[in-house]
């Protein structure tokens, strides 16, 4: 659902999206809500396996992920497309040099910590961790900077990614993704850019 509809808002304090309401509970964080759901409808075990040195490995993933490729897969987002959006003007390319170096370094920890030779981040079956990466690195492809291009690790693991939640079900929920350049067409109120523009420009 869009979410800007006062029922999200409410719902997630954090202002932040997605959010998920079961009854009265609520949760406002992607990674908990995905193991919440896991739980909830005994998924099948590999998604978040019961083994607790596989479950470990996940957990493992999950908070390396945060400070690592979350820290940086978003970034190009802003800075190709929604800071020049709403300044007017497209950021120096230096920028984005620095933030596609800082993701270069993640992506090759990732590979080598995580991927190693393996189908998976966690073995031979996807898990949470694989879901939660690939999210994010379809995010710089989104807006132009194929980080797979000269990566045939990487490459052939999202090729599993894909291959194991389904083709449709991948491009379905990555076309919002995928579509973000087109956002660049949206006219924005010149108000809110001016409001918005210098608090960006940090």
């Amino acid at each position: 659902g869009t979410s800007n509809s006062e029922g999200a808002g409410k719902v997630s304090l954090l202002k932040k999206v997605p959010a998920l309401k079961d009854g009265d509970f609520t949760l406002a964080e992607c990674t908990a809500i995905l193991l919440y759901l896991s739980r909830k409808y005994n998924t099948p075990d590999h998604w978040y396996p019961s083994d607790i040195q596989k479950r470990a490995q996940v957990d493992e993933y999950l908070s390396w992920h945060h400070a690592n490729i979350r820290a940086n897969a978003p970034k190009t987002m802003w800075i190709k497309v929604l800071i020049p959006l709403f300044t007017g003007q497209p950021l120096p390319s230096e920028k984005l040099q620095e933030v596609m170096e800082g993701l270069s370094t993640s992506l090759k920890q990732f590979e080598e910590r995580f991927l190693q030779d393996k189908a998976f981040i966690i073995g031979s079956e996807i898990s949470l961790a694989d879901l939660v990466a690939i999210v994010e690195l379809m995010q710089p492809v989104g807006v132009g900077c194929d980080i797979f291009e000269d990566r045939p690790r990487l490459m052939e693991w999202r090729r599993r990614v894909e291959d194991a939640v389904g083709k449709e079900l991948f491009f379905q929920a990555h076309e919002m993704i995928l579509n973000i350049k087109e956002l660049s067409n949206i006219q924005i109120d010149p108000q809110l850019k001016e409001h918005l523009a210098p608090m960006l420009m940090k």
